[in-house]
């Protein structure tokens, strides 16, 4: 039988309101875990100290008082120096949004303000223990940033007056992809494009993709590297793709893209520059 999560919910220093605390204790029990309530005013040891002898995998510390930036590193700290700093702590209480960024980076692994959804917070904490347990190791490294967005549109020009004129974007140029029976324009923003999308032909997926949903948003792609080992990986994983291998696509890219039934209904592209991309059937020997 699997093991609840178990998690030790505190409030340290002088703070004498504990209404909030009990709610998120009762609502985590809701949600089927253990739950340990320490009572009122806990110092960072007696915290520390109750975690370790609970076993649990989760401190939540509430404090009211405007104390979270001494009290709740003290408790980090402690758990390190105790060789127990696999326990995650999350925080909540009245916790102005300037001192998050620093709690943050002292190793609190979320800040919850009030009126966060308790259904929220749990599944926060699901989340966390099982990354924390190696149950969501990643198959592999993150895309580098999205490329592109991808928008199907039925009038080039006027879709290109729109989002340069309207929005102010900046048009970097067209491009007509025979292959793929597209023409394309690409607009600049920040680090990364939107691509809009003109079918050159009623046979042209974009066509259909019109015809059956209308203008709007037809993919989202993201740049790697290693594409083909990448696509290698998911094709192992069971992550059924639309092809196997890149083909030449806009912008110089070699393009891929996963199937919408695999990515929860989006249309992911995977993209390399051609002249960094490795050839088909590559594998790397590292």
């Amino acid at each position: 039988m699997e093991r609840k999560i178990r998690v030790l919910v505190a409030k340290p220093g002088l703070d004498g309101h504990d209404r909030g605390a009990l709610v998120i204790a009762q609502a985590l029990r809701d949600e089927g875990m253990e739950v340990v309530y320490t009572g009122l005013r806990q110092t960072p040891a007696q915290i520390v100290a109750s975690a370790i002898q609970e076993d649990v995998d989760v401190i939540g510390l509430s404090c009211l008082s405007g104390a979270h930036n001494e009290l709740f590193p003290e408790v980090v700290r402690l758990l390190k120096e105790q060789g127990a700093d696999d326990i995650i702590v999350i925080g909540g209480g009245v916790i102005p949004d300037e001192d998050i960024p620093f709690l943050e980076s002292q190793g609190i692994a979320k800040v919850f303000t009030p009126g966060t959804n308790t259904k929220d917070t749990a599944d926060f904490i699901r989340h966390k223990v099982m990354e924390r347990n190696g149950g969501s190791e990643p198959l592999m490294n993150a895309p580098e940033k999205i490329e592109h967005i991808g928008i199907a549109v039925k009038n080039l020009d006027e879709s290109v007056k729109f989002y340069t004129q309207m929005l102010g974007l900046k048009l970097v140029g067209f491009e007509t992809v025979e292959s793929e029976k597209v023409r394309v324009a690409f607009l600049e923003i920040g680090e990364t494009y939107i691509e809009l999308l003109e079918p050159t032909s009623e046979e042209s997926a974009i066509a259909k993709f019109i015809a059956k949903k209308g203008e709007g948003i037809h993919h989202i792609a993201f740049k790697v590297d290693n594409q083909q080992e990448r696509l290698n990986k998911l094709k192992e994983a069971g992550v059924q793709l639309i092809s196997d291998t890149p083909k030449l696509g806009a912008h110089n890219n070699m393009v891929a893209f996963l199937h919408p039934k695999a990515t929860h209904g989006v249309l992911l592209e995977l993209c390399q520059k051609a002249e960094s991309a490795e050839p088909a059937g590559h594998e790397d020997k590292h």
